[in-house]
């Protein structure tokens, strides 16, 4: 009897610790971000993820988080619109292409111009590895703007940012470590940032 009552109170405690575990994680508070009221009746399904425009000193990291977030976007539940489609279209009638803003890109233009729903604006603030002797901060900060075509307006924006510490015992040795950070780093921050979209309409 007493190893019956044991094992009841065993799987009693382990249900208690599953659920506990589940409440704790489905209340993991989302980074801070906007969302427009009422999202999901704006109808947004095609998306299209412009070029990122590149503010760090990282001159090939632009084009690797773009195809991440092309990926990213498409896993929320939206049709993946191919980034080399996207830039035949637009890179004739805008000059700077490469570093768009809703100000010289306007999203109404690139909807007219794609027949898309809305246009993600993505910025990589930074993406820069600073060094102190044996020691290295990699950061990485991006900035997402997704705006309809029909008003021009934000309908979600967030930002976030996230920095990667590394000690190693030789300087070539810390330089090679940090070059590794860059891409998981990219990948936490979408991933991050994804937990704030709402799914689209093929999830």
């Amino acid at each position: 009897m007493k190893k019956i009552e044991r094992g009841r109170n065993l799987r009693c405690c382990l249900l208690i610790a599953v659920l506990v575990i589940s409440l704790l994680t489905g209340c993991a508070k989302k980074i801070p971000h906007f969302l427009t009221p009422e999202y999901e009746k704006r109808g947004v399904r095609l998306i299209a993820v412009l070029p990122v425009a590149n503010q760090s000193k990282n001159a090939e990291a632009a084009a690797l988080f773009r195809d991440k977030v092309l990926e990213a976007v498409y896993f929320q539940g939206y049709p993946k619109i191919p980034l080399n489609a996207i830039d035949e279209k637009i890179s004739p009638f805008f000059n700077d292409y490469r570093r768009p803003t809703p100000e010289t890109i306007p999203p109404r233009q690139i909807g007219e111009l794609l027949g898309v729903d809305a246009v993600l604006y993505v910025t990589l603030k930074e993406c820069d590895t600073s060094f102190l002797l044996l020691y290295a901060a990699t950061a990485v900060t991006a900035t997402f703007d997704l705006r309809s075509v029909k008003t021009n307006e934000s309908i979600w924006n967030t930002k976030f940012s996230l920095t990667e510490r590394n000690f190693e015992i030789t300087r070539d040795r810390l330089r090679m470590k940090s070059c590794q950070v860059f891409e998981p780093a990219m990948e936490e921050i979408i991933t991050k940032v994804m937990e704030t979209l709402p799914l689209g309409p093929d999830a």
